[in-house]
C-alpha cells in the first residue's frame, strides 16, 4: 500500500475508533452543492460525512476492529460518523433523502452491532435524545410521586379533621 493510502487508512482507523457509530450511504447522483448542503445539515446534528474509497474503508474498519465488511461495500459510498446521537444523524440523512431522493442509506454500525437500512430508518423516527430522557425520567418519578401521595394522605386527612374541630371550638 502506498504511503498516502496508509495515511488515509490510519486516519479512518482513528476516526472509527473514536466514533460510537457510522452510517454507510450511497451518494450517487448528488451534485457538489447538494453534498455540501448535506454536510452542513449533518454538522448541525454533530456528525460528518466523508467520501472514501471502498477498499481503504474496508481495511480501516477491519483494523479498527469495528467489523469485517466483506463484500458489502459497492458503488460510490460515503461514511457518516459522529460523536453525538446516531438518531440525529440518521434523521438528517432520512430527511435529506425524502427531499432529493438521495443519498440512500445502505447500513450502519452502532458499536459492534450492524444495523440494516430499515433499522436505521426506525432509529431516525425516534424522538430526539433529550425528549426520550425526559420521558424516561417521568416514568421513573411517577411511582415515587404516587408513594409520597399515599404516605401523605392519612396525615393530611387527620390534619384537616383536627383543624375542623379547632374551628368549631371543640
Amino acid at each position: 500500500m502506498r504511503a498516502e493510502k496508509k495515511f488515509i487508512s490510519a486516519e479512518y482507523v482513528n476516526r472509527l475508533k473514536a466514533t460510537p457509530f457510522f452510517l454507510v450511504v450511497d451518494y450517487r447522483g448528488l451534485s457538489v452543492g447538494q453534498f455540501t448542503e448535506l454536510r452542513k445539515r449533518l454538522s448541525k446534528a454533530g456528525a460528518e460525512v466523508h467520501v472514501v474509497k471502498n477498499t481503504i474503508f474496508r481495511i480501516a474498519a477491519k483494523e479498527a476492529g469495528v467489523a469485517d465488511l466483506g463484500g458489502t461495500l459497492a458503488g460510490q459510498l460515503a461514511i457518516v460518523t459522529g460523536q453525538k446521537d446516531i438518531a440525529a444523524a440518521a434523521k438528517v440523512v432520512k430527511g435529506y433523502q425524502s427531499e432529493f431522493d438521495k443519498p440512500k442509506l445502505q447500513f450502519g454500525y452502532l458499536g459492534s452491532q450492524r444495523l440494516s437500512a430499515e433499522e436505521l430508518r426506525v432509529i431516525a423516527d425516534l424522538p430526539p435524545l433529550p425528549q426520550l430522557q425526559g420521558k424516561l425520567l417521568g416514568l421513573l418519578q411517577a411511582p415515587a410521586q404516587k408513594l409520597v401521595a399515599l404516605i401523605n394522605t392519612p396525615g393530611s386527612q387527620l390534619a384537616r379533621v383536627i383543624k375542623a374541630k379547632a374551628d368549631k371550638g371543640e
